[in-house]
């Protein structure tokens, strides 16, 4: 039985091909998105952006998006999508930049999400040595 007041969830995936996370600037990312819509949806927008965390306003840049309008309340979909040239990957000391796919549910807070590595090299760049002057 439903419990009274809760809302069903609906069930929001996302997959790279072949599970890859880390791509090279300047590549292709192509993407896999399927869903099953516990309710009325307007639209489903994927993203890619990169995002920074630590000290400081955390920025949040959207570099590319794909609309599907009024989806069927079960469907998939693939998405490609041409990385820029940067920013890289990378993390610090005081502030880490993150890249990441993300599918969401408009109107509503529901996604689903995969962390993304942009880099030249399958290792996220470490700037914690580095001195600033």
């Amino acid at each position: 039985a439903a419990c009274p007041g809760v809302r069903p969830m609906s069930v929001l995936e996302l997959h790279t091909e072949g599970g890859e996370t880390w791509f090279t600037p300047g590549s292709t990312v192509s993407c896999d998105a399927s869903w099953h819509l516990a309710g009325e949806v307007d639209r489903l927008e994927l993203r890619l952006f990169w995002y920074t965390e630590g000290k400081g306003t955390q920025d949040v840049v959207v570099v590319a998006r794909r609309a599907v309008e009024r989806p069927e309340s079960s469907g998939h979909g693939s998405f490609r999508f041409r990385l820029p040239a940067g920013p890289y990957s990378f993390s610090g000391t005081l502030i880490t930049l993150k890249w990441a796919l993300e599918l969401v549910a408009l109107p509503g807070e529901e996604a689903a999400r995969v962390d993304l590595l942009v880099a030249p090299t399958p290792v996220e760049i470490s700037i914690q040595g580095l001195r600033e002057y």
